[in-house]
């Protein structure tokens, strides 16, 4: 059974001034992370600027991170675009690099019917040996993948894993209801995380545990013992910051807030932007609540 752990943080790619991928710092916030609550990372998904990121520069922070917590951590390569064969080829180089497994999000944009996910999801499978987390998030793709097509998905044996990102709790359910038990369901969503363990997930998939990373790992382990209260506690304390790093388009918030507590990250590359001064206001009141700064 494969264990990538239960706090996953999705991790922001460090840009310096000129706007290039800065690899220490990559190297300084991977070592950060999983000293304070990651079990392991994900490079170069949404929240490390993918669409942005060429293929060498996500090779080269995927050999990075690996040298950097390899061993410590489980690194997990975010592979997937709506290209199979570039996807297949991008992972099989992904591979070569050390990790210890790939992320594949929904194709985007061509939008393609359930049968299509299944054999694009498919094909990348059967080119490598790592197992693949599946990532669900339609508000970004524009297609669904269903509890049906993922059940079938996960006949496929090195297929093991869900991120769920729908923002639907009923569905989130009838995935775990339908997936084999050792089958790892991740909630997409910070916010979501504590309704999804209550119907069966895993843990998260995470952008706000680069502030907050040891709460995160509290309220999951207080769950999973029993402790409820004090679970339901810690998620209404961290609701405030789950809530304002997506009030504009992620990773915009969390990167503003690394900047702003002293671990430099550098800008979003454009298409993005920075936070206006409403949203940098409304971000510094939640880090001062939570006491970060």
């Amino acid at each position: 059974m494969v264990e990538f752990g239960k706090i996953l943080t999705a991790m922001v790619t460090p840009f310096n001034e000129q706007g290039e991928v800065d690899y220490q710092a990559a190297k300084n916030l991977a070592v950060k992370l999983v000293e304070n609550g990651s079990d392991g990372l994900v490079i170069a998904g949404t929240t490390g600027e993918s669409p942005t990121l060429t293929t060498e520069e996500k090779l080269t922070l995927f050999s990075t991170v690996v040298e950097a917590v390899g061993g410590r951590a489980t690194v997990i390569a975010g592979t997937g675009t709506n290209n199979t064969q570039a996807t297949v080829e991008l992972t099989k180089a992904a591979e070569r690099t050390g990790i210890d497994g790939v992320l594949l999000v929904a194709p985007y944009y061509n939008k393609p019917p359930q049968e299509g996910l299944y054999q694009h999801f498919k094909k990348v499978a059967e080119a490598t040996t790592l197992p693949l987390m599946i990532y669900n998030i339609p508000g970004r793709t524009g297609v669904n993948i269903t509890p049906a097509t993922m059940r079938r998905l996960a006949e496929i044996d090195n297929i093991v894993a869900l991120k769920e990102a729908a923002g639907d709790i009923n569905q989130a359910a009838e995935m775990v209801r339908v997936l084999p038990k050792d089958f790892l369901v991740y909630s997409g969503d910070d916010s979501m995380t504590l309704p999804m363990l209550s119907v069966g997930a895993t843990g998260v998939v995470s952008v706000a545990s680069h502030l907050v990373g040891r709460r995160m790992k509290s309220m999951i382990e207080a769950f999973n013992q029993g402790d409820v209260s004090k679970a339901t506690e810690l998620h209404r304390e961290l609701l405030p910051l789950f809530k304002v790093l997506f009030i504009t388009t992620n990773p915009i918030m969390v990167k503003a807030a690394l900047n702003l507590l002293g671990i430099p990250v550098g800008a979003t590359r454009l298409p993005l932007v920075e936070p206006g001064p409403q949203e940098l206001e409304q971000l510094k009141e939640v880090l001062q609540q939570l006491g970060l700064r």
